[in-house]
C-alpha cells in the first residue's frame, strides 16, 4: 500500500486527515499492530478530534480482523490509556490523537504491555513495513470490541499519589483547551477542597478558543488574564490529549516543565528519600541541584519519552521529567501523566504554604533562553564549529552537543524532522545569557 512514510515519526504516527492519514491507512496500521504484538486484547482510547471516531472504527476493524479483541475506552486522555494498559494487563494500547497539533491532524500513540511505548526503531518501523508491503492478516476467529469505562478507577489511581487531607482550598484556574482534560479532570477535582475556575472544558475538535498547545505563549493568554482577574493562587493548562501540563503562577508567569520537574521531585523525595530522579538534558541545572540537596540521585538523559521510559525502568527511578511538560512516574507503570504531576505539585504547595512564584524563586537562581530554532545546511557541521569554538568547556554528545561552564551552559541538537538546530542556553545572569546566546547564534547562523 502506498502511504506517506513521513507520518511515522520518532515516537508516534501523525499526519493530516485525510491527505496523509485516512480510515484505510488506519485499518492497515491496526492490522499490522496486531500482527506485530500478537495480542489477545488491545485497549484503544481517543481524543475529541473530528476524525477520531472514524479512525477508531477503522483501526479497531484492523485489529479484530487479525483475531485480537479491542477494549474501547471511549474518549480519554493519553495518560488514562497508559493507565488502562498497565492496570488491567492489556497486551497493547493505542491512543488516537495528534496531541497539541491543529485540528486537521490526527494520529496514534502506541504502547505494548505494561504501557511501554513503541518508537521509530522499536516497533513503529515494523508496522510501517507491514503496511507498505500490503501484509493483511485475516484470522479465522475475528476479535470482539468491548466497551470499558475507566473514569472511576483512573481518578482513584491519580489521587492515590497524594494525601487529600493535606490539600488546601486553593483557588485555581484551569484551561483544558477544549481537549479531553475537560472530560477527565472534573471527577478528580470533585474529590478535592479546591475551587476551580474552568476555561474551555467542553471537548471540541474545532478548538474554537485557541490551539491545544499550552507551551506556545499565545495559547495561555486567556488563562493568564483569568488568574490575575480572579486573584487565583495559580493556574494550570493541559494540552489536547491532556498528557502534558504547565503551571502558571499568580502573576501570570508560566513555570517551565523543567522547574515543574523540580517541584515534583521536591515533594516525592520527602516521602521517598534517596530515590532516583531522571531529567532530560534540556532541563535547568536547578533540577539536579535540588534532587541532590534533597538526598536523591539525579540522572541526566536524552530527550524523548520512548528513551526515558526504558531508562526509568532500568534505574527503577521514582520519577522523570522533561522540559516539554511530560512527567513520568514509576507507580504509573513508568508512564507520563500531567494530572498526577499537577496533584503532586498541589500537595507540595499545600504543605509548604508558599505561593508558587516564591517556591520557584527559592529553587531557581538561573535565567534561560528558551528553545531557539535555526535553519542550517548541516546540523553536524554546525555542531562541530560550536565544539571547536567552545573547546575549553566540558562537552558531551549524549544528545546533540552540550557544553558546560561554571556560569553558563548550552545544548544544540538537531531536529528529528526538519533541517533545524535547536539551541537552549542557561546562565547565572540576564547579561551573561544575552552575551553568550548572541555569541552562539553568530556561529550557528553566520
Amino acid at each position: 500500500m502506498k502511504i506517506d512514510g513521513s507520518i511515522f515519526k520518532a515516537y508516534d504516527i501523525r499526519g493530516i486527515v485525510p491527505a496523509q492519514l485516512d480510515p484505510d491507512i488506519a485499518y492497515r496500521i491496526g492490522n499490522a499492530l496486531a500482527g506485530y504484538l500478537n495480542p489477545k486484547s488491545v485497549a484503544v482510547g481517543r481524543d475529541m478530534r473530528l476524525s477520531s471516531d472514524d479512525l477508531f472504527e477503522a483501526l479497531s476493524s484492523g485489529i479484530t480482523d487479525a483475531g485480537a479483541d479491542v477494549v474501547d475506552l471511549g474518549m480519554v486522555s493519553t495518560d488514562a490509556l497508559y493507565f488502562a494498559v498497565g492496570k488491567y494487563g492489556y497486551d497493547g494500547g493505542v491512543m488516537i490523537t495528534a496531541s497539541h497539533n491543529p485540528k486537521e491532524y490526527n494520529g496514534f500513540k502506541i504502547c505494548k504491555k505494561e504501557a511501554l511505548p513503541l518508537s521509530g526503531q522499536q516497533g513503529l518501523d515494523k508496522i510501517k513495513e507491514s503496511v507498505e508491503n500490503d501484509i493483511v492478516i485475516k484470522s479465522p476467529s475475528r476479535g470482539n470490541v468491548v466497551r470499558r469505562n475507566i473514569a472511576e478507577d483512573y481518578a482513584a489511581h491519580c489521587l492515590s499519589f497524594i494525601d487529600i487531607a493535606r490539600i488546601k482550598p486553593f483557588k485555581i484556574a484551569v484551561d483544558a483547551g477544549n481537549g479531553v482534560a475537560g472530560a477527565m479532570l472534573p471527577p478528580v477535582f470533585a474529590q478535592l477542597p479546591i475551587k476551580v475556575i474552568p476555561l474551555y472544558f467542553e471537548p471540541d475538535g474545532n478548538f474554537p478558543n485557541h490551539q491545544p498547545s499550552p507551551i506556545e505563549p499565545e495559547n495561555i493568554v486567556d488563562l493568564q488574564k483569568t488568574i490575575i482577574a480572579e486573584k487565583c493562587d495559580f493556574g494550570a493548562a493541559f494540552d489536547g490529549d491532556a498528557d502534558r501540563m504547565f503551571l502558571i503562577d499568580a502573576h501570570g508567569k508560566m513555570v517551565g516543565g523543567d522547574l515543574t520537574t523540580a517541584l515534583v521531585a521536591d515533594n516525592l523525595l520527602d516521602s521517598h528519600p534517596g530515590e532516583t530522579i531522571l531529567y532530560n538534558l534540556i532541563c535547568s541545572r536547578a533540577v539536579p541541584e535540588l534532587v541532590e540537596r534533597k538526598g536523591g540521585k539525579a540522572i541526566r538523559t536524552r530527550v524523548g519519552h520512548a528513551l526515558i521510559k526504558p531508562l526509568m525502568k532500568k534505574y527503577n527511578a521514582i520519577f522523570g521529567g522533561e522540559h516539554s511538560g511530560h512527567f513520568y512516574f514509576r507507580d504509573n507503570w513508568f508512564a507520563d501523566s500531567g494530572l498526577i504531576a499537577f496533584l503532586v505539585c498541589l500537595e507540595l504547595l499545600s504543605k509548604t504554604n508558599q505561593p508558587l512564584h516564591d517556591k520557584i524563586k527559592s529553587i531557581d537562581p538561573y535565567v534561560r533562553s528558551g528553545e531557539i530554532n535555526s535553519r542550517v545546511e548541516s546540523a553536524k557541521d554546525t555542531m562541530e564549529r560550536l565544539a571547536a569554538h567552545f573547546a575549553d568547556g566540558e562537552q558531551d554528545r549524549i544528545d546533540g552537543l552540550t557544553v558546560n561552564y561554571r556560569d553558563f551552559w548550552f545544548n544544540a541538537r538537531p531536529s528529528n524532522t526538519e533541517p533545524l538546530l535547536r539551541l537552549n542556553v542557561e546562565a547565572v545572569s540576564p547579561e551573561l545569557l544575552k552575551r553568550k546566546t548572541d555569541e552562539i547564534l553568530k556561529i550557528i547562523r553566520g
